[in-house]
């Protein structure tokens, strides 16, 4: 059976119309991190999943590609981090040698892990790696008990998640002094808002410490976005409507300034260019309305720097990152 038919990204005048109303312009500032796509395959197939990865999906970012990325990033020391995601991003041959190349240019780097991937052969060595690279990982649980992770994730992905967890406790992560962060990304089970950040970090520190022992440093509170898998579902179970009201009845312009759309550029696995992640997974040029202009690449572009000031591509799914608190790869914005 075919996936139900999804209602199209649109140029968002809705959305631009909520911009404007509230005098909160949204033009693209100094870039200083790259999210870099580096393939959509992964070992899970999750069910809020934007990018609709799984074990099928071939999608790879080449070394050619991955070589290209490190080039420019030597040349722009203004860009502070590179935050590697997919997929499981730990899957991609290339995966090290950006760490290395990045960490060797000085730069911050993000593994966007999904905690079961340390278990897959041949990354049996990974959580180590990551912490002899100093890089810092943003790990998904989107629940701290069994049925709720199962329920999104799969089975078993929970007790796979906890042990994934305890394995970097033990080399050093969230530990005092060590340097290296492990934080945690929690997202609402279905078409809801995220609670307090704050609120909801405090119960996860005590229920992940009394229950199993782990420690972390910050939970990060991302929003669904209403596009892809997600969006099938909302469809398939007739809420796709309430869901986009409640995003658009919970349009907060103090989100706006903190977006990360205005200080990020996402990179394809084919290194092509896009304002954000969501954008990247609707293929919506960056910096053009949709369908409009043609897609710019690693290879035509010299500096992110001449993108500061442009303008972003925007759509109705954008009501997802203003909503209520905010959402963005770094948690709740206001």
């Amino acid at each position: 059976m075919s996936p139900p038919t999804l209602p199209g990204p649109t140029a968002s005048p809705d959305f631009d119309a909520h911009l404007e109303a509230h005098g909160a312009p949204l033009r693209r500032a100094r870039v200083t991190t790259l999210q870099v796509n580096v393939g959509k395959r992964c070992d899970l197939a999750c069910h809020h999943c934007h990018v609709e990865a799984g074990p099928k999906r071939t999608e790879m970012m080449e070394t050619r590609t991955a070589e290209r990325l490190l080039e420019l990033l030597a040349k722009h020391p203004r860009i502070e981090t590179l935050d590697l995601t997919g997929g499981a991003p730990e899957l991609n041959p290339n995966f090290r040698r950006l760490v290395r190349g990045a960490r060797e240019l000085g730069r911050e780097v993000i593994d966007r892990c999904n905690l079961t991937v340390l278990f897959e052969p041949g990354q049996e060595d990974t959580a180590a790696f990551l912490a002899e690279n100093g890089v810092r990982v943003v790990a998904s649980l989107p629940c701290y008990t069994r049925d709720n992770v199962d329920a999104q994730r799969g089975k078993h992905v929970f007790d796979r998640s906890i042990e994934g967890l305890r394995l970097l406790n033990t080399l050093g992560y969230a530990q005092p002094g060590s340097g290296l962060v492990l934080d945690l990304v929690y997202n609402p089970l279905g078409a809801s808002l995220p609670p307090s950040q704050a609120e909801l970090e405090a119960t996860y520190h005590a229920e992940l410490d009394e229950l199993f022992g782990i420690a972390f440093d910050q939970l990060i509170t991302i929003t669904n976005m209403p596009i892809k898998r997600f969006a099938h579902t909302l469809v398939r179970e007739g809420q796709h409507e309430d869901y986009m009201g409640l995003l658009v009845e919970n349009f907060n312009a103090a989100t706006v300034p903190g977006l990360m759309c205005r200080s990020m550029v996402s990179v394809a696995w084919d290194g092509t260019l896009y304002d954000c992640d969501f954008n990247q997974m609707l293929e919506m040029p960056l910096g053009a309305g949709p369908g409009v202009g043609k897609p710019v690449d690693l290879w035509q572009i010299d500096s992110f720097d001449a993108l500061e000031g442009g303008a972003i591509t925007t759509a109705s799914h954008c009501f997802g990152c203003t909503a209520g608190a905010g959402s963005s790869c770094g948690g709740a914005l206001a």
